[in-house]
């Protein structure tokens, strides 16, 4: 991760887990958090805890529903700032997702040759 990046995700507090539940908030905005946990594989006190974060740095608005059967199930909004936040981490998380492939295939390569160079020295 570079500087940058690391700065902009100090700055904000936001984390991989935090990005993933914006993605997931942003496609099911009807939803409780144990439905939340359960899809994201993070455990249900870490939501809890990361959905009062985001709703208090204003990236996510949430609702209730008194007329829903399901009393748990909240509708959570990406706000105008959510949206750009959810934006900037996709880019972010895209560009450490490309340069760790990078990264790995460049060790691939190499290993590969390491191999194919002590297979010749074996015969």
């Amino acid at each position: 991760m570079s500087k940058k990046e690391k700065d902009i995700l100090s700055e904000s507090n936001i984390n991989d887990n935090d990005f993933q539940v914006l993605k997931y908030l942003d496609n099911t905005q009807i939803t409780s958090q144990r439905e939340i946990s359960k899809s994201l594989n993070i455990s249900l006190g870490k939501i809890n805890f990361i959905l009062k974060a985001l709703i208090d740095k204003g990236i996510v608005k949430a609702r209730n529903f008194k007329n829903n059967q399901n009393k748990r199930a909240y509708a959570y909004y990406l706000t105008p700032k959510g949206i750009d936040e959810k934006t900037r981490l996709t880019i972010s998380f895209f560009d450490r997702k490309s340069k760790e492939y990078d990264k790995l295939k460049k060790e691939l390569r190499d290993l590969e040759k390491e191999i194919k160079a002590s297979g010749n020295k074996n015969e």
